[in-house]
C-alpha cells in the first residue's frame, strides 16, 4: 500500500524558492544581502546601510523635509539642466561599497564620459561615489553628520551637503586628501561648489525658505563666463575620453 502525504505549503512570505528574510532596522549585513533583502520588499520606500548597519527611514514631516526636500531637489535639477554632462538625481540607493549602500536625498555627478567617477551597473544602481551627495536631515542628523559622513569621505565623495532643518544649518564639506574640510560662504554669504563651478548656493536664502532668491542667486552663476566655459570642457572630454572600467566600491 502506498501511502500519498500532503504536499508541504511554502512558509508564510515565500514561494517553494528559499524565503528572503526582511530587513530589520540595526541589522548587520553586507552590501550584497542587504540589497537582497530590499529587493524583497517593495513597499519600503527608503532603507540605507551605513558601516554594515541597516537604517530604516521614519515617517516624513512636511515642514522639516518635504518642504525643504523640495526646494533643494529644485536647485540641484536646475543646475544640471543647464549643465551637458551633469546629472541629478533623487532618492537613489548607491553602492559605495561593501559595507556602504546609501540613498542619498539628492546627488549631482559628472557622467562617465565627462571624468564622473560613478556609473550604473547592470541593475540600475549608481556604482561608485557621485561627485556630490545631499542630505535633508530633521531626525536623522546625528546620522548624517557623523556615521553617513564618514561612509561618503571614505567612498571618495568629493563634496557633501547636509541641511539640518530642525537646527536651522548648513554643513558643506569637501575633500582634501582624504578627509572633509568646511567649505566657506563668499563675503556675500554664497556658498560655491569647487567640483561644480558656478553651483552657486544663499545659504540664507535657502534656510529662510526663499526659493526665489535660491533660483536668483543659482542663474547668476549659470550665466557666467565661467560656467560657459565648464560646459565647453564637459563636451571636450566626452569627444575625447571614450569609456572608462566602471569604478569599484570601497576604501579609497
Amino acid at each position: 500500500m502506498v501511502t500519498v502525504l500532503p504536499a508541504r505549503k511554502p512558509p508564510a512570505g515565500g514561494t517553494g524558492a528559499e524565503r528572503v528574510p526582511p530587513l530589520e532596522n540595526g541589522a548587520h549585513l553586507s552590501a550584497r544581502e542587504f540589497l537582497r533583502r530590499y529587493e524583497g520588499m517593495p513597499e519600503l520606500k527608503k532603507a540605507e546601510l551605513i558601516n554594515g548597519t541597516v537604517y530604516m527611514a521614519s515617517p516624513v514631516r512636511l515642514d522639516q523635509h518635504g518642504e525643504p526636500d523640495n526646494l533643494i531637489q529644485g536647485w540641484l535639477c536646475n543646475y544640471s539642466l543647464a549643465t551637458p554632462g551633469v546629472k541629478a538625481a533623487t532618492h537613489s540607493t548607491a553602492r559605495l561599497g561593501p559595507d556602504d549602500v546609501p540613498q542619498p536625498d539628492g546627488l549631482l555627478r559628472l557622467l562617465p564620459e565627462c571624468g564622473g567617477q560613478a556609473r550604473l551597473d547592470p541593475k540600475g544602481y549608481l556604482l561608485g561615489a557621485p561627485e556630490l551627495a545631499v542630505e535633508v536631515s530633521a531626525s536623522t542628523a546625528s546620522l548624517d553628520v557623523r556615521e553617513k559622513l564618514t561612509a561618503y569621505r571614505r567612498a571618495g565623495v568629493r563634496e557633501y551637503l547636509v541641511w539640518r532643518t530642525e537646527d536651522g544649518a548648513l554643513d558643506w564639506w569637501m575633500l582634501e586628501e582624504d578627509e572633509y574640510s568646511p567649505l566657506a560662504a563668499g563675503a556675500d554669504g554664497v556658498l560655491r561648489s569647487r567640483v561644480f563651478p558656478e553651483l552657486w548656493l544663499d545659504a540664507a536664502a535657502l534656510l529662510g525658505g526663499d526659493g526665489a532668491q535660491v533660483m536668483a542667486v543659482l542663474r547668476r552663476g549659470l550665466g557666467s563666463t565661467e560656467h560657459t566655459a565648464f560646459v565647453a570642457e564637459l563636451e571636450a572630454r566626452a569627444r575625447t575620453q571614450g569609456p572608462t572600467p566602471p569604478p569599484t566600491p570601497g576604501r579609497r
